[in-house]
């Protein structure tokens, strides 16, 4: 498969990962509204914090390595396809050693919630434990889904999930709003049920279809999906295993950068639940674009940068055709998120406080809400230029280089923690934020190292992306005084005309953004054209 078609499968995978995005965050953003009307600030906060820390944690550790290692090697006809799902198996046992630790730690070491304001702790940890493995029997399903680009059964499967969820959780809580962390515990357990059975229902109905056979699917019959030997073959490719250790190493310090102000809570108990539980809902508000649009395409463009490029070499060593290819991807990509991410920032300040007004009414915006919201802003954008260029980066690295990467990886670890303390006590909440920052920063910073190097005797210069052109700059500029000004004249204490007004101005000065980017960035808007819409390239199932 050539480097073009491989770009435009990436695409078309990215695609329908954003359009999934889209919904997954609306339906969870019209449930989380919901909901804030009948549960407590600190039922939202031990679920949403500490509940789901431990869900996130112990699915992170147990199959993120393995997903990154497996999804390396492409899906052409060379792969042992029975040695990499029998790796990919591995992801329960060890679900199941994590789970074990991370319950007990959930249990007994950590500070439980006052039983008469949030009843049922102890069961709802282990249905939690429990929904994580649960998710993690259909990850050998999500690899193949994902190697041979079935783009529209992830999308169908989460749909499905997802709803059901939202469904089941908005039905219990309007029902039995008394079931306190039952409804969230079992609502996880019907979407992480839900997913798999659709994700096996799907394989058993197409391996060994006439279509399985026409696109060339590796496995022939249902029960090569299980864990099998093969004679005279070893059960896994130890090379891709020794691949995994060095992912899985990575994989446990990128958990801490990543979860890094929800561990802190959780385990420094810097805020109280109800603070918490604020800070969640601010923080998933603020991260609403970065999750539904930057992280599908991160996932996605890793897929096509693992395929094109060989891991170790440097632009010289590749062939120059795929080279060039990824490049002119890496360029419009970053080029993609920097716009974007200075939008949600000069836009996100003069409207986070009417945002939160809206979404959660005085709970939210008649503290610290509008402040943590307009500093998340800024963040989303250094957000967006991480994930792209570490998606390259980990892409290109040879497992030397991600070993050496560890280390890294460990120093930023101890760095943010450290900061997160220290400007958490100083600044309250705002200060993970910060930390946040300052950490991604010098993520970023390595990322472009790195990428400078790569392509430093070629000429191919992908970091021209990071540069909107001065006519976008200073239309951004001037948006975000003008809004500014709305704000202090038009809102957030005055009635709904003059807030109409100043989302009036807003609309006014994003058209004049947006046109600015038609007329000066011509290459990027065609490269949306062409690789980011839904059906413009070529299909898949």
């Amino acid at each position: 498969m050539s480097s073009q078609d491989v770009l435009q499968d990436a695409s078309t995978l990215a695609s329908y990962n954003v359009l999934l995005q889209v919904m997954f965050r609306a339906l969870t953003f019209v449930m989380n509204a919901f909901t804030l009307r009948f549960v407590s600030k600190e039922l939202i906060g031990v679920v949403n914090v500490r509940l789901m820390l431990l869900y996130s944690t112990l699915v992170f550790l147990s199959r993120e390595a393995f997903r990154r290692a497996c999804l390396s090697g492409g899906s052409g006809p060379g792969r042992s396809w029975r040695q990499t799902l029998n790796l990919l198996w591995l992801t329960l046992p060890l679900g199941v050693l994590w789970g074990s630790l991370l319950v007990c730690v959930w249990l007994w070491l950590l500070e439980a919630p006052d039983p008469q304001a949030v009843p049922h702790y102890g069961p709802a940890v282990g249905v939690f434990a429990l929904a994580s493995l649960v998710e993690l029997l259909g990850e050998p399903l999500w690899v193949l889904a994902q190697a041979h680009l079935l783009v529209r059964l992830k999308l169908g499967a989460e749909s499905l999930a997802l709803g059901a969820k939202c469904l089941f959780t908005v039905g219990l809580v309007v029902l039995a709003p008394q079931g306190g962390l039952y409804i969230f515990s079992a609502a996880q357990l019907v979407y992480t049920g839900c997913l798999v059975l659709c994700y096996l229902v799907y394989f058993v109905r197409f391996v060994g279809s006439e279509e399985a056979n026409r696109k060339g699917f590796p496995i022939k019959t249902v029960g090569e999906l299980l864990p099998r030997s093969a004679p005279g073959e070893p059960a896994v490719d130890w090379a891709l295993a020794r691949l995994t250790w060095s992912f899985f190493k990575q994989s446990f310090l990128k958990q801490l950068l990543t979860e890094g102000e929800r561990y802190v809570m959780t385990f420094l108990s810097v805020l109280s639940f109800g603070d918490q539980g604020v800070y969640d809902i601010v923080n998933n508000l603020g991260s609403m674009v970065a999750r539904f649009l930057f992280l599908p395409i991160e996932e996605s463009f890793y897929v096509f940068f693992s395929k094109v490029l060989r891991r170790g070499g440097d632009a010289r060593s590749q062939k120059q055709e795929d080279v060039s290819v990824a490049a002119e991807v890496l360029e419009s990509l970053l080029k993609l998120v920097v716009v974007v991410g200075l939008v949600i920032t000069v836009f996100g300040f003069a409207y986070s406080h009417l945002a939160l007004d809206l979404y959660g009414g005085a709970l939210l915006s008649a503290g610290a809400g509008p402040v943590l919201l307009r500093v998340y802003s800024g963040y989303v954008l250094l957000l967006a230029v991480n994930g792209i260029t570490e998606c390259f980066v980990f892409a290109a690295m040879s497992q030397e280089e991600l070993d050496r990467y560890n280390g890294v990886m460990l120093a930023l670890s101890v760095s943010f923690l450290l900061l997160s303390y220290l400007l958490t006590g100083w600044l309250g909440s705002v200060g993970f934020i910060l930390a946040n920052c300052l950490n991604m920063a010098l993520r970023i910073l390595h990322s472009l190292l790195y990428i400078k190097r790569y392509f430093q005797a070629s000429p191919w210069g992908p970091l021209r992306g990071l540069l909107p052109s001065p006519a976008l700059l200073l239309a951004l500029a001037l948006s975000a005084v003008v809004t500014a000004l709305s704000e202090s004249m038009f809102c957030c204490s005055s009635g709904w005309p003059l807030r109409l007004v100043h989302v009036a101005v807003g609309a006014v000065c994003l058209s004049g953004v947006l046109l600015t980017v038609l007329l000066t960035e011509t290459r990027l808007v065609a490269f949306v054209r062409t690789q980011l819409r839904p059906g413009t390239r070529g299909k898949r199932t």
